[in-house]
């Protein structure tokens, strides 16, 4: 029984470094046309954080005539934004309202899964990652990562290892996966 607390303690705090580590492992969405959308675009796929970027974000949705693809693009930008800074229900509300605008916009189901991880809502991260997956996204290999996040805060050790493992397989020169690979040790059933 001590045995099996210590595991569980020491696989939350791995998986809450993996958190931390894999905060750039958020989704974002390119936007291109010149605009305050393709700066806010801009800003979230350079992993940026700062209120500024935001602030364009936020002027881009309220100033400039956006397609539905990129309206929900930017607010799915706006929201990685707001997440980077741990501001998990605005982030939320721009991702639910992506979704509404753009119910295929895979990026928006995976940063909500993103953001239910952040919360500690292990299972509740899941459906939005895998729907994500199946709408299609430009960079799986981090749904695989953050899904790999969720399986380990459920102690799914097994599922968390073949998503990492697949994390890997889609980005091979990303360190995230395979350094959380790095703790597991594999052995055949006997």
């Amino acid at each position: 029984m001590q045995q099996r607390a210590m595991k569980r303690l020491i696989a939350a705090a791995a998986a809450a470094a993996a958190l931390t580590a894999g905060l750039e492992a958020r989704a974002s969405v390119t936007v291109i046309g010149g605009g305050l959308a393709e700066a806010c675009s801009k800003g979230a796929l350079a992993g940026k954080a700062d209120v500024r970027f935001e602030q364009t974000c936020t002027e881009a949705l309220e100033k400039e005539m956006l397609n539905s693809h990129d309206r929900a693009g930017t607010l799915v930008n706006r929201g990685v934004l707001k997440m980077r800074r741990l501001k998990w229900a605005d982030a939320t509300r721009d991702f639910n309202e992506a979704v509404r605008i753009r119910p295929s916009l895979g990026e928006a189901y995976v940063n909500r899964g993103a953001v239910a991880i952040g919360e500690h809502r292990y299972a509740q991260s899941l459906p939005d990652l895998n729907k994500g997956l199946a709408l299609g996204v430009e960079e799986p290999a981090k749904v695989y990562f953050n899904r790999a996040l969720a399986y380990e805060g459920m102690d799914d050790e097994k599922s968390a290892y073949f998503d990492y493992q697949k994390a890997v397989e889609l980005n091979p020169d990303w360190d995230a996966p395979k350094t959380e690979l790095g703790r597991f040790h594999v052995q055949q059933k006997q």
